[in-house]
């Protein structure tokens, strides 16, 4: 869950999920979901249903409307890498964890799928391997 420090000075930061229902939620609209959001701490499982301010169907729309202060958003740490490193935004709920998803790689049935193709799914199953933190 990140928002931008000005966001946060308008409208304070959440502590728990239940503090979510008093914010602007930028929601990565799928498929029709993307509003139900449950967390877990421990052995305590929440869920909260998101307000959506906006609801939008591109990761860069996304990161547009986090980066213009218009709420907050449950984002991958890869996709905001540079601005949690330099502060521009933050992440806030850390303690909280989020149902992890699949990746999947697929490869054309019938063809020798090439060495480039290998090393790249290789290289993404190293930055996500189990235990790392996708936040």
């Amino acid at each position: 869950m990140v928002g931008t420090p000005a966001y946060f000075e308008r409208h304070g930061e959440p502590k728990i999920p239940a503090d979510l229902s008093a914010h602007d939620a930028i929601v990565y609209d799928v498929l029709g979901g993307g509003t139900a959001w449950t967390f877990t701490k421990g052995s305590t499982e929440t869920s909260v249903v998101a307000d959506g301010r906006l609801r939008i169907t591109a990761a860069e729309g996304v990161r547009e409307a986090v980066l213009a202060d218009l709420g907050l958003a449950i984002a991958s740490q890869w996709m905001f890498a540079p601005e949690l490193e330099r502060g521009v935004v933050r992440a806030v709920l850390q303690e909280w964890t989020l149902p992890s998803i699949d990746l999947w790689a697929v490869f054309p049935s019938g063809r020798r799928v090439s060495a480039k193709a290998r090393a790249f799914v290789a290289f993404i199953e190293g930055i996500l391997a189990p235990g790392d933190d996708p936040r």
